[in-house]
């Protein structure tokens, strides 16, 4: 996990990550605090990840059909100046994910 300082680098999103997200329905504020908010984990070739869960309860836009939750999962490269968003997988439930 980061220390603090580096959860003030300003976050960019690639072009794979934005469009993930559309398709996925995250927003840039859960992205967001999903990496300044949850623990960090080591991912794959050097990169992090982080997750997190929201209450949803709405149709989620990939299969229409009502989540009482939906989990964020970002993965992300932290260099020297920013951080840098390299996908996002959304997952949503009916029960509670525990984090």
């Amino acid at each position: 996990m980061a220390d603090d300082l580096t959860r003030v680098k300003p976050i960019h999103f690639s072009r794979h990550a934005r469009y993930r997200m559309y398709l996925r329905g995250a927003t840039d504020a859960e992205v967001i605090q999903t990496i300044q908010g949850s623990p960090w984990e080591s991912a794959r070739a050097g990169k992090y990840q982080a997750r997190r869960t929201f209450v949803y309860g709405r149709p989620s836009p990939v299969d229409h059909k009502v989540y009482l939750y939906k989990t964020v999962h970002v993965i992300f490269a932290e260099e020297f100046d920013k951080i840098v968003v390299v996908t996002v997988l959304v997952y949503y439930g009916s029960e509670k994910v525990e984090e």
